[in-house]
C-alpha cells in the first residue's frame, strides 16, 4: 500500500520533515515515490508547505495519509475538514 508520510531529516533535537508518498514497506527515511511538501515544526511561525494538487492527485489514485499527515493536509487545504 502507498502512504503519506513524513520523512525526517535536519540535525539532532532540530527536526524538519519532508512530506513524501512512499510504499509502506520502505524505511522510514529511506526511498520515496514522489515529494509534496515540507513541515519545520522549529521555526516561529511553523511552516507548512505542501503542493496540494499533487497531494489529492495521490489520494485520488489511493494513497493513504497518516494520521499525523492527514491533520497537516487538513491545514494546508489539501482535504476537506
Amino acid at each position: 500500500m502507498v502512504k503519506i508520510r513524513m520523512k525526517r531529516m535536519g540535525m539532532k533535537k532540530k527536526p524538519f520533515y519532508r512530506i513524501v508518498v512512499a510504499d509502506e514497506r520502505a524505511a522510514r527515511d529511506g526511498r520515496f515515490i514522489d515529494e509534496i511538501g515540507y513541515y519545520n515544526p522549529v521555526s516561529n511561525p511553523v511552516e507548512l508547505k505542501i503542493d496540494n494538487e499533487k497531494a489529492q492527485q495521490w489520494i485520488k489514485n489511493g494513497a493513504q495519509p497518516t494520521d499525523t499527515v492527514r491533520g497537516l493536509l487538513k491545514k494546508s487545504g489539501a482535504i476537506a475538514k
